[in-house]
């Protein structure tokens, strides 16, 4: 009686450091929305400022740096939940919450650990502590904002597209990321000056600081938003050509 041919053990979906291309782009956004996070998380102690003109009138725009890669996390928010459904990007949301505790974790070690000073391309203990101890209460701050806005993404991109019946990509697209990063820039500007303050003895900004500064840091998120909705397109044309993968119905149960 004739046996079955033994599959190669490097071809074919069965061997185990082989995946198919709808797990290697999961993977791989997956990788990017969590980089992102932790990069937000620690280049947020640095702010800047700039002015802005906007229906004629001049803006100041100030806010930290860390703000600059959220827009990217909203975008692969996007295509995992056009992709894979919300489950999968709450998913992604979990993995990089719980690596952002992770990282903050090793980074209170870190910062524990004697120093051994005098070393030329080494930071002192000053200049270490001055950038990833002042980060740290901005950290905290960044990562609850973070899990409110990315779920609250998640939650609006699934409403809209039922409500448009999967058409018009761009508006539950922006208009998800739009008001989830408005909720995302006032949770960590009062987490981050009244809250946290509050709790470590420090002094609390004024309710008009609080708004100004989450405005002004939302106005610029709106227009980065804004100008990354061809992004979007963009991914997911290159997802239908590269991978083949067709976006979720808006009838989906995970849609």
């Amino acid at each position: 009686m004739p046996t079955a041919p033994t599959p190669s053990p490097s071809a074919g979906p069965t061997h185990p450091g082989t995946f198919d291309a709808r797990t290697l782009l999961y993977m791989w956004m997956s990788g990017v929305f969590v980089t992102c996070l932790l990069l937000a998380n620690i280049l947020g102690v640095k702010l800047f400022q700039f002015d802005l003109r906007l229906f004629g009138s001049d803006l100041s725009v100030e806010h930290t740096v860390g703000m600059l890669t959220f827009p990217v996390t909203f975008v692969l928010t996007d295509l995992l939940n056009e992709y894979f459904g919300k489950r999968a990007a709450r998913r992604v949301t979990y993995i990089a919450f719980a690596m952002g505790l992770l990282a903050f974790v090793l980074i209170f070690v870190a910062r524990r650990m004697p120093i051994l000073s005098g070393i030329p391309g080494t930071a002192t203990q000053d200049a270490f502590e001055n950038i990833f101890g002042a980060a740290s209460l901005m950290y905290i701050a960044s990562m609850v904002a973070f899990l409110v806005g990315s779920l609250l993404d998640i939650f609006l991109f699934g409403v809209f597209k039922r409500l448009t019946g999967g058409k018009l990509v761009w508006f539950r697209a922006t208009g998800s990321t739009i008001v989830s990063q408005l909720f995302d820039s006032f949770v960590v500007t009062f987490v981050f000056f009244v809250l946290l303050q509050r709790l470590t003895g420090g002094e609390a900004a004024s309710a008009l600081f609080v708004i100004k500064t989450a405005l002004t840091g939302y106005v610029l998120k709106f227009v980065i938003s804004v100008l990354l909705t061809p992004v979007i397109y963009l991914g997911r044309w290159a997802i239908r050509r590269f991978i083949g993968l067709t976006p979720l119905s808006a009838t989906s149960s995970d849609a």
